[in-house]
């Protein structure tokens, strides 16, 4: 589904200072990661090369040249199994590589972007909508045109003016 020349990997080389990412859906579990899924539904412990994904290289290497990637996760409590798995496990795993998380809980206020779609920004100009199917399955990444820009810019700007640091949030509701 992508529409540009530029693959969303390209963005992750190629940014100059900060890509944010706003996650809105409850499961992904199909998306990737499904072996550690399993392992932490089953109570095991994570898989051994869990740590060392391809991800963390990204964002260890974009955070020690300098740039900035966060993002911003819109839930309600109780959490999904998935959301216990992605924040105790995954955000926490990031953090180490220098990736920053934020958790905008909507379980008592409204959300105020209930119409905000999954999406990647690069430095405030590159907007990469992301689709998933109903399991929560990765369909593709859209890249929008400039006309959309200031909507998913607001998108952000709403999201990071209500959400919490994760470490905060997860100290008081995590595990």
């Amino acid at each position: 589904m992508t529409t540009s020349s530029r693959s969303l990997g390209d963005w992750f080389k190629d940014f100059d200072v900060a890509a944010f990412r706003l996650e809105t859906l409850d499961d992904y579990s199909k998306s990737g990661g499904v072996d550690a899924y399993r392992a932490f539904l089953a109570g095991e412990p994570q898989p051994e090369n869990y740590n060392t994904v391809g991800w963390m290289t990204t964002v260890g290497e974009a955070v020690r040249s300098g740039r900035r990637i966060y993002r911003v996760h819109v839930l309600a409590r109780p959490l999904t199994d998935y959301l216990r798995y992605e924040l105790s496990w995954g955000y926490r795993r990031n953090m180490t590589a220098g990736e920053e998380f934020f958790i905008l809980d909507t379980t008592n206020q409204e959300n105020p972007i209930p119409e905000a779609p999954d999406f990647w920004l690069f430095d405030e100009h590159t907007v990469g909508a992301m689709h998933y199917d109903g399991d929560g399955k990765y369909l593709g990444v859209e890249f929008l045109g400039e006309d959309e820009l200031s909507r998913f810019l607001g998108y952000r700007d709403a999201a990071m003016a209500q959400a919490v640091p994760f470490a905060e949030w997860w100290t008081t509701y995590g595990g």
